[in-house]
């Protein structure tokens, strides 16, 4: 009896030093196993790259001292510039506002999407055949993002919509984690506070080992113009009118700055890919009045009227609205150090707005929907400094346009166009009238070659057609605000 409790005793310790030492084993794995998920997701973030793309306002190409500018000077955007790429060749998806932001947000033509111009009151809106937001059903940039693990905001302009329409759809429901921002349904951001809030959405990041997706849709230099007074006592010598201009520009280029030095601050800079560009180019004055009017905007506040958009286009043709190079042509500047070729121009290369999509999503290791087929394709190599001038698919673009053009806007006819290799193609509602450019040797689009390509031209009006056949004829209903009288 005694021998076999004594064995049974032996048996049972034994079987509990097992099961001891079996627990702490596993207790050991598990912990192993925590550190390693930890460590593996902060890998994860760090070789996952934060993608940080600041969309100025109606900034024209010619607006940065980096391209010359007589008397405005940004040094944060040529930091960009000194550090990362140039692009001389990007054109957005429009002459005017909305539709450029539909572009960057769908990778695709904004017409798709009965979107060819700015988002208004709900009448205006009808009378155009729009809708009164972007769906947000839609496949879009911040959700794939948002899907595939990054963190991801907006702050600054949204116009997508618009803050007269306040049944429309907040930012949020678009793919972004946090958001602050003006045009838009419920409370407008202030239009300053947009670099302070990046810096505290980069910091929160950080902190949570997640890579970030941050639009940065900054307000100028679009009107009204919010003028600070220590921005103008940079210019003094200035007029008026200019020294506005350039103590906006002075500022937004100091927000820059500001967000840029955060990145610094955190050890960020070298891990995070940052683009500078406009949804298009700088608004001019149509009149000849020289005194300034002052504006009241109702998602911004008051401020100084056209009179003082003093944009330069660096010689292109036509300006905001306008689907000439001037009107579509903006800055593009990319810095990712280590993968972008530090001060290189690139002034081959044909980029496009509605490559952002796939480019971001390819940069981030997002996969794209089986079901979407963007209209832009992937510029990764192209940023990495592989020219790229041609591309295998025309570009098509699609805005209203008076014809024939006001006297005062000589250049604002144009309500198709088209870029296939190296042609694009500009005409009339009607198509009617139309100009022909050889866009690679000619960006300025001084010389109308249709005469002598009258081949060429008829096979780009036979696409033109093609495409504009296959657009949706009216927007959905779904689209519609409650204020739309059916």
């Amino acid at each position: 009896m005694e021998n076999h409790l004594s064995t049974s005793i032996n048996r049972n310790g034994h079987s509990t030093i097992k099961l001891f030492v079996f627990g702490l084993l596993l207790f050991s794995l598990s912990s192993c196993t925590q550190k390693e998920e930890l460590s593996s997701q902060k890998a994860s973030a760090e070789a996952r790259p934060n993608i940080l793309f600041i969309f100025a306002d109606d900034w024209g190409w010619g607006d940065l001292s980096c391209h010359g500018h007589p008397y405005v000077k940004t040094p944060n955007i040529d930091r960009l510039a000194i550090e990362g790429a140039d692009f001389h060749r990007f054109t957005t998806a429009s002459g005017v506002c909305s539709p450029s932001r539909t572009a960057i947000m769908t990778g695709q033509f904004p017409a798709r999407h009965n979107i060819d111009g700015h988002f208004a009151w709900v009448p205006d809106n009808a009378r155009r055949n729009m809708p009164d937001w972007l769906d947000y059903e839609n496949t879009l940039l911040p959700k794939i993002l948002q899907e595939s693990g990054y963190a991801t905001a907006h702050f600054g302009k949204w116009h997508l919509s618009n803050n007269m329409i306040p049944d429309s759809p907040l930012p949020s429901k678009y793919g972004y984690d946090t958001y602050g921002a003006f045009n838009c349904a419920g409370e407008q951001m202030p239009v300053h506070q947009d670099a302070e809030n990046a810096m505290a959405f980069i910091e929160q990041s950080n902190k949570d080992n997640k890579p970030f997706f941050i639009n940065l849709w900054i307000h100028e230099p679009h009107t009204p113009h919010h003028v600070i007074p220590k921005y103008q006592w940079r210019f003094p010598d200035l007029e008026e009118a200019d020294n506005i201009y350039a103590s906006i520009l002075s500022h937004a280029d100091d927000r820059i700055g500001q967000v840029l030095d955060q990145l610094d601050r955190l050890n960020l800079t070298e891990n995070t890919l940052v683009i500078f560009s406009s949804d298009n180019g700088p608004a001019r004055s149509s009149n000849d009045r020289k005194e300034l009017s002052l504006m009241f905007d109702s998602a911004t506040g008051a401020g100084f009227g056209i009179e003082a958009s003093k944009g330069i286009t660096g010689g292109r043709k036509g300006y905001k609205a306008a689907l000439f190079e001037g009107g579509i042509g903006v800055p593009f500047i990319a810095r990712w150090p280590g993968k972008i070729k530090a001060g290189s121009i690139d002034s081959v290369s044909l980029l496009s707005a509605v490559d952002l999509l796939p480019t971001f999503c390819d940069i981030a290791g997002a996969k794209l929907p089986e079901s979407y087929t963007p209209d832009g394709i992937s510029q990764v190599f192209t940023l990495l400094g592989k020219v790229y001038p041609l591309r295998t698919q025309p570009l098509f673009w699609k805005m209203g346009a008076r014809w024939p053009a006001p006297k005062n806007k000589p250049d604002h006819w144009v309500s198709y166009a088209i870029v296939d290799q190296n042609w694009k193609l500009v005409a009339n509602e009607d198509l009617s009238y139309v100009e022909l450019y050889d866009i690679v040797a000619d960006v300025y689009e001084k010389n109308d070659l249709k005469e002598a390509n009258t081949d060429v031209v008829e096979n780009l009006i036979d696409k033109i057609s093609e495409w504009k056949n296959g657009l949706p004829e009216k927007p959905d209903k779904k689209l519609f605000s409650s204020e739309r009288e059916n």
